[in-house]
């Protein structure tokens, strides 16, 4: 799962990647801003973690059991979700998708440009 969501990141527009030693947790940056990072929670159960708009991450939550309040990041902007989860297909990358989206949107213009027109 997590070669998966790596290459699923890296096709992404601009994302770089990284990897936080201490935290043990890969993470994809669009803009050098975060939109993604893999690692565990306190059980070391892997975990992705996302950004999201707030209303659509309360009813995510609602919704599946796999989903939960970003750990260890504002919960109210970010989800984390359990790599094991049953969710429908193509909803993590729908999801992750969403997450560059929103962080894409904040960069200036000019950045935004920039990772738009490189190859």
């Amino acid at each position: 799962m997590k070669e998966h969501i790596h290459r699923y990141c890296m096709k992404l527009k601009g994302t770089t990647h990284d990897y936080k030693e201490e935290w043990s947790a890969d993470r994809y940056h669009v803009g050098a801003k975060m939109y993604a990072m893999v690692g565990g929670d306190s059980e070391r159960t892997p975990i992705i973690s996302l950004k999201c708009d707030p209303e659509r991450a309360e009813v995510l939550r609602d919704t599946y059991e796999g989903i939960i309040p970003g750990y260890y990041m504002n919960k109210t902007h970010w989800n984390s979700i359990y790599l094991e989860a049953d969710l429908p297909d193509g909803l993590l990358e729908e999801l992750i998708s969403h997450s560059h989206t929103l962080v894409f949107n904040k960069l200036t213009k000019k950045l935004q440009k920039q990772i738009t027109e490189a190859d």
